[in-house]
């Protein structure tokens, strides 16, 4: 029997941390194709930030919780869901709503708990893998062979691209700050990591490279990251932004790109379409999800709080001093 009532955290006005405030709201319905999870974990990300700030509202129809990921089990399946049954253990991508004690998702936007993978652990997948599986792989088409360059190595992101990139064969370099940070992006799976605090990673890649370049670049800082980024880059590079740190306005010579044939890429994955999520999820089952059951790739946690203690989860986000993934327990 299903409750009537649920704990969430809501966003109770833009602002700090601190505007995190636990509430009581009506247990949400699951529509025609979507499920409904009791959840168990909740993944948190830089959007849900964005979004408590006031700067990344939720697109219509969507929750105004925060909360783009969570792990849990099936608790209800609208009408047309064929694939689940209640019970099922599940990670999924959701528009909203994941700090919650259920939450509602498409069900093609939902996959499997591995038998030997924590829920702590799974909250953590869905959010990174398509973000990084989308405009890595599909958007960089980064191939087996190639060379990559993630900045950012030690965020959830970050340490997702490390492991992807270097299991599906591309030689990886990483950007981070400080020695323990660079330390966990090569325990992770890079080749070279590069202090951006001490380094100058144009120099470094130029020398690690023989002046050549890398194939495809992963960047969530922008700014005077972007011409920079076009320095790294060689023959048929690839750029792909996700996030802009430091800002998204950057004066940048054109003439590299036309001569190099360069792409410069980039796309958030909320505001896409269901279908568009649907067609990611497929492609992550079949040529990611092996690799997470053999645990070749797995989350990197940082710390788990309490649902209740979302506020000060976030006030943890915003100090950068975390290596991976920052989840609540529901």
């Amino acid at each position: 029997m299903l409750p009537a009532t649920m704990t969430c955290i809501e966003i109770s006005t833009p602002g700090a941390a601190d505007v995190l405030k636990p509430a009581r709201r009506p247990l949400p319905l699951a529509a025609p194709g979507q499920v409904l999870i009791k959840v168990a974990a909740a993944g948190i990300n830089r959007p849900d930030v964005l979004q408590r700030q006031g700067a990344y509202p939720a697109p219509p129809g969507a929750s105004d919780l925060p909360g783009l990921e969570v792990s849990g089990t099936i608790a209800a399946l609208g009408q047309g869901v064929t694939q689940w049954r209640p019970g099922d253990s599940v990670c999924a991508l959701t528009a909203g709503g994941g700090y919650a004690e259920y939450v509602v998702a498409d069900a093609r936007h939902c996959l499997p708990v591995p038998d030997d993978l924590h829920f702590n652990d799974a909250a953590a997948l869905p959010e990174t893998l398509f973000t990084v599986w989308h405009n890595v792989f599909e958007r960089g088409q980064l191939k087996a062979g190639e060379t990559f360059l993630v900045h950012g190595g030690a965020s959830g992101i970050g340490t997702t691209a490390i492991q992807l990139a270097k299991a599906l064969g591309a030689k990886v370099f990483a950007t981070a700050g400080g020695l323990v940070k660079c330390a966990a992006c090569v325990k992770l799976g890079a080749d070279r990591a590069i202090d951006y605090q001490t380094e100058d990673f144009v120099e470094v890649i130029k020398a690690e490279c023989g002046g050549k370049g890398v194939d495809v670049i992963l960047d969530m800082v922008g700014g005077d990251y972007i011409p920079r980024n076009v320095k790294c880059l060689g023959f048929d590079g690839r750029l792909v932004n996700i996030a802009f740190l430091k800002g998204s306005v950057a004066e940048l010579n054109m003439m590299p790109v036309m001569l190099r044939r360069l792409t410069l890429t980039g796309s958030t994955l909320r505001p896409q379409s269901d279908d568009a999520k649907a067609r990611m999820a497929e492609g992550l089952l079949r040529q990611v999800w092996p690799l997470v059951a053999a645990g070749t790739v797995r989350p990197l946690i940082h710390a788990v709080f309490p649902l209740a203690e979302a506020a000060q989860a976030h006030r943890l986000m915003e100090s950068n001093t975390h290596v991976g993934k920052i989840v609540l327990t529901v």
